[in-house]
């Protein structure tokens, strides 16, 4: 099969013929129809993840059930699949609690193991972590839904728990971004949206952000505060650095809750939080970790009857050759949405 291969730690990634996998004990393999590439992805490319090389990344996905390792029980070749981007191992007590999420024995695919930028991936523990993906929603839009868009789902839903007219403030307007936007508006909350491309704020007022805040160098939470009223409810940081952190925190009200999405890699010391706000606000300080399969079906519904858009979210879909290029730059790249791709191009 064909397939981007990472040969080692910010090597140019190739596209070359791999050998097809084998589904595992309990596991399958997944025809892979659309796949979405993200900044988690750049991260492993990076080396701020511990992967073995050579390396297949990806790991939001959807596509077709192929093959099906023994002792299986609910899935069959021909099923119309996604999977959350943690996979639990669905032995253990957090599994079987509902929170893979957290699973201590937990495989990612394109991180833990090959991934999903390729014609097939392997999964594991199929009965715990597959979800059907509905007849209404196409291959894209499930793949959208792995990793972005679960991931936002949870923090503002279950995490954060925003109520109808508070202050969302949403710091990057990229793919976990602009998902957590469409969330908020959809909870019946205002929206602050920040980011520093202008076209991701266009893209972020287009689904329903009430305010765009260009990151050019002003303070940042003094305007929040100035545009909500005192600081907003709950902040989200879709980026992942010291500094858009630190804003989010200080963007926040008395009593708010700041909820981390994007990935803090201590590359160079691990970033500095300003806890003292944290104290003497009274700030809840959440982390959110993607979303066990289990918790799917109530957005599913909401997707499939059109309440919830994650299709309009998804900026372009490219093919494996145009991939490789654009990883080593993805931290770089003026984006306004999601980038989907079709292993099959």
């Amino acid at each position: 099969m064909r397939a981007m291969v990472v040969d080692d730690v910010r090597a140019q990634p190739e596209v070359r013929d791999v050998p097809a996998p084998e589904a595992p004990p309990g596991g399958v393999v997944v025809r892979v129809l659309a796949t979405g590439l993200c900044r988690s992805d750049w991260h492993a490319w990076a080396g701020h993840d511990d992967i073995a090389f050579p390396h297949v990344p990806g790991h939001e996905l959807a596509g077709e059930v192929v093959a099906v390792g023994s002792g299986v029980r609910r899935w069959a070749a021909g099923d119309r699949v996604t999977v959350p981007f943690v996979c639990g191992c669905g032995q253990c007590s957090w599994c079987a609690a509902g929170d893979a999420q957290v699973c201590p024995d937990q495989e990612q695919p394109g991180f833990t193991h090959r991934g999903s930028f390729a014609e097939q991936v392997v999964l594991h523990a199929a009965d715990t972590n597959l979800v059907a993906v509905p007849d209404g929603v196409d291959m894209a839009t499930a793949a959208s839904l792995g990793c972005r868009f679960a991931t936002a789902y949870r923090a503002l839903v279950a995490r954060a728990r925003v109520q109808p007219q508070e202050w969302v403030t949403v710091i990057g307007a990229g793919g976990v971004g602009l998902s957590s936007v469409m969330i908020a508006k959809a909870l019946g909350a205002r929206v602050v949206a920040v980011d520093r491309n202008p076209g991701a704020l266009e893209a972020a007022s287009a689904v329903g952000a009430d305010h765009v805040v260009l990151a050019d160098g002003r303070d940042v939470p003094a305007t929040i505060a100035e545009l909500t009223g005192g600081g907003s409810h709950v902040s989200v940081d879709a980026v992942g650095s010291e500094q858009t952190a630190s804003d989010a925190v200080l963007g926040l009200r008395r009593r708010g809750r700041h909820v981390q999405v994007g990935l803090l890699p201590s590359i160079s010391g691990h970033p500095r939080v300003p806890m003292e706000r944290a104290i003497a606000w009274e700030l809840d300080l959440l982390g959110s970790h993607g979303m066990a399969a289990v918790d799917y079906p109530g957005m599913l519904a909401l997707v499939a009857d059109g309440s919830l858009r994650p299709q309009d979210l998804v900026e372009r879909t490219i093919g494996l050759e145009e991939a490789a290029d654009l990883l080593p730059r993805f931290d770089t790249a003026t984006l306004a949405g999601m980038t989907i791709i079709d292993p099959s191009r």
